[in-house]
């Protein structure tokens, strides 16, 4: 079953980067849908947890050149 997540994503200024993202995020199996907003500082992932992680789309985040901290509280 499909899950759902919002991540914060920092270093991301434009529409260019916002494509960027989505591609890399995308290639990740178990990536289902990816759409990062760079006014939000957010991306929004539907993914299949049996086949990828959140921490796996994070460590995606990072290594696509942004920042995906840890939610706090």
């Amino acid at each position: 079953m499909a899950q759902d997540a919002t991540l914060r994503v920092e270093g991301m200024d434009c529409a260019a980067c916002e494509r960027r993202l989505g591609a890399a995020l995308t290639r990740l199996k178990g990536v289902i849908t990816a759409k990062a907003d760079h006014r939000a500082a957010r991306v929004d992932v539907r993914f299949d947890p049996d086949r990828v992680s959140e921490q796996d789309i994070r460590q995606r985040i990072r290594a696509a050149g942004f920042d995906a901290p840890e939610a706090e509280g």
